[in-house]
């Protein structure tokens, strides 16, 4: 990934989340991880995405069928990955922290 497509799926993603009700940038954590070794069906000759979103106070998951494909387009799109090979994984987060305020459903 280059820093403009590092760029773009941050951004994209902002957006994307917007799909969650009640969801948006201003809470929304990114991690981009490079050089990871992935194989699909057991070949890595091509580009493969594995994408972890992990949502809290979701217990419906409300706006994630909108989101996946959102997610989806954007690798397409920015990275050039085949949709097949774009995998999108979804975390129902119950309790969370943040600057040591202890936050549960």
């Amino acid at each position: 990934m280059t820093g403009a497509q590092e760029e773009q799926l941050k951004a994209g993603l902002g957006k994307a989340i917007e799909a969650v009700p009640g969801k948006s940038e201003q809470s929304l954590l990114v991690c981009l991880e490079q050089n990871c070794h992935l194989w699909l069906r057991g070949d890595n000759t091509q580009p493969v995405a594995y994408i972890e979103v992990a949502v809290y106070g979701n217990e419906q998951h409300a706006g994630y069928p909108t989101l996946n494909l959102l997610i989806t387009r954007l690798y397409v799109n920015i990275l050039h990955i085949a949709p097949e090979r774009v995998y999108v994984r979804f975390i129902d987060i119950p309790a969370w922290g943040v600057a040591g305020i202890y936050i549960n459903q």
